[in-house]
């Protein structure tokens, strides 16, 4: 029995779509490979965007995916939140693969707390890193039966 493809083709409204679901998102989940145990790891952090749109988050050097992220830099990021109604799983999310890139935080600083103004506390600590995630590929689900593959050049 041959499986109908999921996967529908993409076109403008799924590119405003995701390019939405980054723009607004002001946290997500970070899925990394731990240098440990070689297992996926997943934890929250802050998302906003450098002034090209990829998705900048500032992590510490003492979180455990800092490490992991050191020592392999592919990642994936999950965006998307349910609304306050309906079935989770009806509302838009975003899968992107990246790769992570530890950038100057010193350009970045000013652009970074316009998005995330609580993070002055702690963005001078010398243990933050600002980490730029760029994207390499994507899945878009858009709610039930929207579903679509995108690629870097996509955003």
């Amino acid at each position: 029995m041959t499986q109908k493809d999921p996967f529908q083709p993409l076109d403008d409204n799924a590119r405003a779509l995701a390019r939405r679901l980054i723009d607004q998102a002001r946290f997500g989940a970070l899925a990394v490979i731990s240098p440990d145990t070689g297992a996926p790891s997943v934890t929250r952090i802050a998302v906003a965007t450098d002034p090209d749109g990829a998705p900048l988050t500032l992590i510490s050097t003492l979180a455990s995916h800092t490490g992991a992220l050191q020592a392999d830099p592919r990642c994936s990021l999950l965006l998307g939140e349910p609304g306050p109604r309906g079935d989770p799983l009806t509302h838009p999310r975003l899968t992107l693969d990246c790769t992570a890139h530890i950038t100057d935080k010193a350009p970045l600083r000013d652009h970074y707390l316009a998005q995330h103004p609580k993070a002055k506390l702690y963005i001078d600590f010398s243990d933050f890193l600002m980490v730029r995630l760029d994207i390499q590929s994507a899945l878009l689900n858009g709610g039930f039966g929207k579903a679509f593959r995108m690629t870097a050049t996509d955003f």
